[in-house]
């Protein structure tokens, strides 16, 4: 008898990094409306660390497989597919089910509760995937489903991004990256926050601006920076009792779109700071796939290339994650 075929993935059996293994499983025929793919990347996010370590508190299967922006190539279609044909590169959505601006009920995010992407191929809802970008390898697409869409989610889909706005960026992680990137291609200027003197060359060489100091004044250095007005948008990446001091450099009537949690995931802010100052602040959890697809499109014109720290081998991903919480300048890629 021949033997089935078998895909490889990294699994946890319980939680925690020490449990992290590699299994087989026997290779998955699409269904009605599936692809399978198989994946050539997957970009790893400060989520998986989280998802790896405690699965933020989600009820989750075990054995879980972690990991949820992948790009690969279609390798067989399940019945009724019309999106996809095979031989088609695609990169998944991070949330499943989430279309366009109508918030769909059941939607569930890739990497836990719903499928891990750290695996030899995936089998997916056709819906759940967007053409990749023909501009860019597998590897540089793999980085646009959470951290590329997060990005343009919050200037670009929702914050209406105007040549000649501000931008302020905290950090230098993926998303904060991907803002400055795309705040750039909008012809707005990008002002960065960072607690590393040692990245402040390469985020000017990606074309920031101005590079302020974490532990500096730097709300009243943005002030001063655009003549007294503000920052247009602020890009979030800390909470906490940060979100009062971005406020504090935000113009009358700006926008804040609150990404990370890094300093605490209860925020902090002056009632007069918000209320008198008119703010927006809205929370962004990525995006849908209407979005996703308008990245790709403005990545192919614009030839905006993502920026990748370190590559690393299937099966060095235990070293690829501690690489990752040692805040890498780019994104982490793990390839298959």
């Amino acid at each position: 008898m021949q033997e089935a075929r078998m895909l490889r993935r990294w699994q946890l059996p319980v939680l925690g990094h020490a449990n992290l293994e590699q299994a087989e499983a026997p290779l998955p025929a699409p269904g009605a409306n599936q692809i399978l793919v198989q994946v050539g990347a997957v970009a790893l996010n400060y989520r998986d660390l989280l998802m790896v370590r405690d699965g933020m508190g989600m009820p989750l299967a075990l054995p879980f497989t972690p990991g949820s922006d992948m790009a690969g190539t279609v390798v067989a279609v399940g019945e009724g597919v019309t999106r996809f044909a095979v031989g088609d590169r695609v990169v998944n959505t991070f949330w499943g089910g989430w279309i366009d601006s109508h918030w769909q009920a059941g939607a569930t995010l890739f990497g836990g509760p719903g499928p891990g992407m750290l695996a030899s191929h995936v089998c997916i809802d056709a819906d759940w995937a967007v053409a990749a970008p023909a501009t860019l390898s597998l590897a540089e697409a793999s980085t646009l489903p959470c951290a590329g869409l997060t990005a343009w989610f919050a200037l670009a889909e929702t914050g209406g991004l105007r040549a000649g706005e501000t931008v302020l960026i905290h950090g230098t992680g993926g998303v904060a990256l991907f803002g400055l990137q795309i705040a750039r291609m909008h012809g707005a200027q990008a002002i960065v926050v960072t607690g590393s003197e040692s990245k402040r060359a390469q985020v000017q060489a990606l074309g920031a601006s101005h590079v302020l100091a974490r532990d500096g004044d730097w709300p009243a250095e943005v002030r001063r920076l655009t003549q007294g007005r503000g920052a247009d948008h602020v890009l979030e990446l800390a909470s906490g009792p940060n979100l009062d001091r971005s406020l504090q450099a935000l113009r009358q009537g700006g926008r804040v779109s609150i990404i990370g949690m890094l300093e605490g995931d209860t925020l902090s802010a002056s009632f007069y700071a918000m209320v008198l100052g008119r703010a927006t602040v809205q929370g962004i959890g990525v995006g849908h796939r209407c979005a996703l697809e308008d990245l790709v499109r403005a990545i192919d014109v614009n030839a905006l290339r993502p920026v990748i720290a370190a590559r690393y081998d299937f099966d060095a991903l235990p070293a690829a994650l501690d690489h990752l919480a040692r805040g890498p300048f780019g994104k982490i890629v793990v390839t298959p």
